[in-house]
């Protein structure tokens, strides 16, 4: 079994940046392929960014490319979600998620969940 708790989101303006943490326990987080999901209200779960084991491969939605990265504490437990020139439309819950590898865009490929941190982007 694997907890996963998120942390790291909050309100900021439009072209600010946060920096959102994904924290493991139980089981070690290397031993998972980790994604970042997003939910706004009256929307479907989306994928937002998946890396892999070694942290050598990573995808990320369109819509984020170029703004949004993803990566991994190599000897830690923590993935990390870097968001910068952030837009209304990056308003959501924001999600990690872990799974056996290899990496998966689909939510319902993955096993363990964290709860998710709001963040809100005014304009």
């Amino acid at each position: 079994q694997v907890q996963l708790v998120e942390s790291g989101g909050g309100l900021v303006q439009a072209g600010g940046s946060l920096r959102l943490s994904c924290v493991a326990s139980g089981r070690a987080i290397s031993a998972y392929a980790v994604g970042w999901f997003r939910q706004a209200p009256g929307k479907e779960r989306e994928f937002v960014s998946t890396i892999s084991l070694s942290g050598t491969i990573r995808y990320s939605a369109d819509s984020v490319k170029g703004r949004l990265t993803i990566s991994r504490d190599g000897a830690g437990n923590t993935v990390y979600l870097q968001m910068n020139s952030l837009k209304p439309e990056d308003t959501a819950v924001y999600y990690c998620a872990a799974r056996r590898p290899p990496t998966s865009q689909t939510p319902a490929d993955y096993t363990y969940w964290g709860q998710g941190t709001q963040v809100t982007v005014s304009s």
